[in-house]
């Protein structure tokens, strides 16, 4: 699920600043991008993260202002000198006559460098951490209000497949006899003399309901939609088993399909299968 954390907190050696986005994946990824200072501490802070947010690709940005910022740049001298060098020699082999610029050696890497503060990461870790907590407490705040939409949107999605179950489970029940009704008159349309009795046409019909009996189908997918609902009214995590109930409702609607020896209950399934698509959609971001 997409959302955003942002926390910092003031420390006497500076100020820790901890930001999050997360957006929509099937799994639980978390990245930690930390100061040079702070990176001992990134198995910590990814631990923290992923045993709260177990879905999403979340990434956490950790910021380091020291309160000795400011200092001079240092000068690394012998480098440029060794800078200063290769450009001459390169230059005498090119034929170039023109001065090499300051400009140009104190471009070069390393030639000037901010010096690193030291900074006693062991004191600041409790805090750090804390600060992770507290922007993962913002990101939730938003990913709850976010929930709370998706799950209306799911409830609403719920409902339509109530109603086309409902129309298959209706329709299905006449089409026996409608079956029977065709059958009779498909054969007078064809003039068969001799006409099979009652019994036999009333035993062709009990082939026909037999081979198209989707009883236990209904009966399961009912099963499955009432364990959808116990799951949207969880306060845990459920995202991997709302993911399962859909696979076993997809098994559920694509055998009715097949069974289903009527045009009405085939456009019902086809109407089922995309709200479930749908609904897969969404589920991919519920936690």
């Amino acid at each position: 699920m997409t959302g955003y954390g942002k926390a910092e907190s003031a420390l006497d050696q500076g100020k820790i600043a901890v930001e999050m986005r997360s957006v929509n994946h099937r799994y639980g990824e978390v990245s930690v991008k930390l100061p040079r200072a702070l990176v001992c501490f990134e198995n910590e802070v990814r631990k923290v993260v992923s045993g709260r947010l177990k879905r999403g690709k979340i990434d956490v940005f950790i910021q380091l202002e020291t309160a000795f910022a400011g200092r001079p740049p240092v000068v690394n001298a012998s480098l440029a000198r060794e800078y200063y060098t290769t450009f001459s020699a390169l230059s005498e082999e090119l034929g170039i006559r023109e001065p090499i610029p300051l400009a140009l050696i104190v471009s070069q890497r390393d030639v000037l460098a901010v010096a690193e503060n030291d900074v006693e990461a062991d004191s600041m870790r409790e805090e750090l951490l804390a600060v992770v907590e507290r922007a993962i407490d913002a990101m939730e705040t938003m990913r709850l209000r976010e929930g709370r939409e998706l799950v209306e949107d799911l409830r609403t999605r719920r409902a339509n497949l109530s109603r086309f179950i409902d129309e298959i489970a209706r329709r299905a029940a006449l089409v026996p006899a409608e079956y029977a009704e065709k059958l009779s008159l498909r054969l007078a349309q064809f003039g068969v003399k001799n006409m099979p009795d009652e019994a036999r046409i009333a035993q062709e019909v009990v082939l026909m309901a037999d081979r198209c009996d989707i009883t236990e189908e209904l009966v399961r997918f009912a099963s499955h939609l009432i364990q959808f609902d116990a799951a949207l009214k969880s306060s845990e995590p459920v995202g991997r088993k709302l993911d399962f109930l859909l696979q076993e409702l997809g098994r559920e609607v694509n055998t009715v399909g097949s069974k289903a020896n009527d045009s009405e209950i085939a456009s019902c399934v086809v109407e089922l299968k995309t709200e479930l698509e749908k609904i897969r959609e969404q589920v991919q971001n519920i936690e």
